[in-house]
């Protein structure tokens, strides 16, 4: 072998960067086979206590992204962007932006992912849709973003296979968390579908995997520089995953929600859905030099949506993708939940609200498990609002009364209830842009 492994493992976890052959070496050996599993988890453990250098981050993403096929959409002459969320509960907006933006001639390349932990996949939120495909071939996906502007896919095993055995290696280890090793991961797919500007909706909160906004800020600050170098103008969102996004958990309920929001229709428990899609849409509008600012962007994104073009594009995507909206089912049946306290909703643990969904068999507890698409959880409260005892907070859409039990107990346990005033969570907290040339955020 060119380099001795144990020797570069021993220079990582003794706080010193690996050089770019260095890291070509060992991420090339590992794809390949002739490093193992056990040396690549002790250089992983390595890197989550030291850390990488800004430098040794652009070069293990620039590695991972090359590692396999890439999409090539400079030929369709328009700008390519899409978003990347962190993940959270009740996080559906990629199906109200992206039909916006692509209304707009913007390509809108959404290479996405299955659920995670106690968060919910788009993959599998878009298979609730009775024929939707998700596994296109890259020649599909560029045929589609070519005749739409839009196109759905997983992540195929030719587009960053580097990434794709290392995240696995990571998920068994301890070392998901890394700051860097999440950024490389997420730019290195994202670049890889052809994308070339980014918005990045980085959560916190106790329905995110960032809990504290501290966390969260770091995480969206090294997205941005990371882009920044990269040549990718980035925007970065800070949003709350306090409580669920919207009111439904859940495949085809969340399914449905979109659909409520696509036809204009209106409702209280899904206006924060509604105001983050359009800020996210707004921001890949403002990016891509189609609104000269992120207010600008809100409002066409609106208007996008009142015209019902942006419902029509979504219809289309389903079509092209062989899906049949008409056939979408939600489960008949359903059981309430209903508060046992008064006061003010102050707090909610959203973390535990994503595992009842899935103790009901909306996501799963094992990669063998099975999802049914048509269960999941209805929620009516939001945090600072007054309930009252004997209230129904929720409905649980359930199959044979499975995880039923164990759903309530789960949705009793995570609220608290105070006297007194609350302030409602903002769409966002903050919002910063990176562009290629500039030090930072401004």
């Amino acid at each position: 072998m060119k380099y001795n492994v144990a020797e570069l493992i021993r220079k990582k976890r003794n706080g010193y960067s690996l050089t770019r052959d260095e890291l070509t070496f060992f991420i090339q050996g590992y794809v390949k086979g002739e490093i193992p599993d056990e040396q690549v988890s002790a250089w992983l453990m390595a890197v989550y206590f030291q850390s990488l250098s800004a430098e040794e981050t652009l070069e293990l993403e620039d590695i991972m992204q090359t590692s396999g096929d890439q999409v090539d959409l400079r030929d369709l002459k328009l700008p390519t962007c899409d978003k990347h969320s962190t993940g959270g509960v009740g996080d559906k907006t990629s199906f109200i932006l992206g039909p916006i933006v692509a209304c707009c001639d913007v390509i809108v390349p959404m290479m996405s992912g299955r659920g995670l932990g106690h968060t919910g996949g788009t993959l599998d939120k878009l298979e609730s849709i009775p024929g939707f495909r998700t596994n296109l071939s890259i020649a599909e996906f560029k045929r589609q973003l070519t005749e739409l502007g839009i196109s759905f896919i997983g992540q195929t095993e030719r587009i960053c296979p580097a990434d794709k055995k290392l995240y696995a290696l990571r998920d068994v280890t301890g070392t998901v968390e890394s700051i860097p090793l999440i950024c490389a991961s997420i730019l290195s797919k994202k670049l890889a579908e052809g994308a070339r500007a980014l918005v990045f909706d980085v959560k916190f909160g106790s329905g995110a995997f960032m809990k504290s906004l501290e966390d969260a800020k770091k995480l969206a600050d090294n997205l941005g520089k990371i882009s920044a170098l990269k040549g990718v103008p980035a925007t970065t969102f800070l949003t709350s995953m306090e409580q669920p996004l919207g009111c439904a958990i859940g495949n085809a309920l969340e399914v449905n929600e979109c659909l409520e929001i696509l036809k204009g229709n209106r409702d209280d428990s899904w206006s924060d859905t509604y105001q983050l899609s359009l800020f996210l849409a707004g921001a890949m509008l403002e990016i891509t030099g189609k609104a000269s600012s992120l207010d600008e962007g809100f409002q066409l994104a609106g208007k996008l949506i009142s015209s019902g073009k942006a419902y029509e594009k979504f219809e289309n995507v389903v079509k092209h993708q062989g899906g049949q909206l008409s056939d979408l089912k939600v489960s008949s049946e359903v059981i309430e939940v209903k508060s046992a306290h008064s006061g003010t909703l102050t707090s909610i643990d959203v973390e535990q609200a994503g595992y009842a969904a899935i103790d009901l068999g909306a996501g799963r507890k094992s990669l063998s498990d099975k999802i049914d698409h048509s269960v999941g959880i209805e929620w009516f409260v939001k945090l600072g609002q007054k309930v009252s005892v004997g209230e129904v907070i929720a409905k649980l859409y359930h199959r044979n009364n499975k995880g039923v039990e164990s759903a309530q107990r789960r949705l009793f346990s995570s609220l608290r209830f105070d006297e007194g005033n609350f302030s409602r969570v903002k769409p966002y907290d903050e919002v910063n842009y990176y562009l290629p040339g500039s030090s930072g955020s401004k």
